[in-house]
């Protein structure tokens, strides 16, 4: 099945229009993966009709980042979402979404500045902002995010709680290539010696994760002792952070912390900016 796609404000109200039951969006900036195809599985449980957008959003790069290169296989997106049975794909260009450059955007306040929002400054301002204004144009009653983007994840359903917006979000689980770099529509960018090195990335997750009966420190020392040594690599790992966190604030957790958290991690591999993550259950220590 072709799936309906809208490109204008006004054929996005005619296909919204024509959806009954439930409706399930799944945001994405397009070259779709096994991830996002999993995403849309995802929501193709939880609702009637499912839709997709398709939108590089300039507001959350800076202008030093990939956004003149950033990969828009268009027809590959659709023929992938029409593989999934997608109903509607809502592909506004940039004149469409911003008609004027936006003098009101989402502020991701205090959670918004740290771990990747402080290696990356004013991203999450400009992703949140667009999300809002999907869900607002969308108007689904169930949004499907990665959770490979675990701070963003946090941030969206921390906008949603605050700002009202009835609609339920929900994640899905990150999915891996077999050699366990996390899919990433970036990951095209990556030599094979660089290619090399990312693993660390995920390898580093998996050393922590090993270490979640030890304690938070234990947990940070066994995933940094990997990521020194692809500092030193060649080519090598700019690491931007390595942080063990509380899913819900994104604050660092204290050595004597028990429970959920998240280890996260994320560096430049070459020009490629790459982020991962794994949720730790954190065990009680004895005193």
């Amino acid at each position: 099945m072709t799936p309906v796609i809208a490109r204008t404000r006004e054929e996005l109200a005619a296909a919204r229009s024509g959806v009954t039951g439930t409706l399930a969006l799944v945001p994405t900036m397009g070259a779709l993966h096994e991830g996002h195809r999993s995403l849309i599985r995802r929501a193709r449980e939880l609702a009637d009709t499912v839709a997709v957008s398709i939108f590089v959003n300039p507001l959350q790069f800076a202008p030093h980042e990939d956004l003149e290169r950033y990969p828009r296989p268009f027809a590959a997106d659709v023929e992938a979402c029409a593989a999934e049975g997608v109903d509607l794909v809502w592909a506004p260009a940039v004149e469409v979404m911003y008609p004027a450059d936006p003098e009101v955007r989402v502020s991701s306040g205090r959670m918004g500045t740290v771990v990747e929002g402080a290696a990356r400054p004013g991203h999450f301002d400009g992703m949140l902002t667009v999300v809002l204004k999907l869900l607002n144009q969308v108007r689904p009653d169930v949004a499907v995010f990665g959770a490979k983007d675990a701070q963003q994840f946090a941030l969206i359903r921390r906008m949603v709680a605050d700002l009202d917006l009835p609609v339920r979000v929900v994640s899905g689980p990150t999915v891996r290539e077999p050699d366990g770099l996390a899919l990433s529509s970036r990951n095209r960018y990556l030599s094979d010696a660089e290619r090399k090195t990312a693993l660390s990335l995920s390898r580093a997750l998996y050393a922590g994760e090993a270490a979640a009966g030890e304690g938070p420190a234990a947990v940070l020392r066994a995933a940094r002792d990997v990521l020194d040594e692809a500092v030193e690599a060649d080519p090598p790992l700019a690491l931007d952070y390595l942080e063990l966190v509380d899913p819900a604030t994104f604050d660092p957790v204290g050595e004597s912390h028990a429970g959920e958290a998240v280890l996260v991690v994320a560096g430049k591999v070459g020009t490629t900016h790459l982020i991962d993550n794994v949720p730790l259950a954190i065990e009680p220590r004895e005193s």
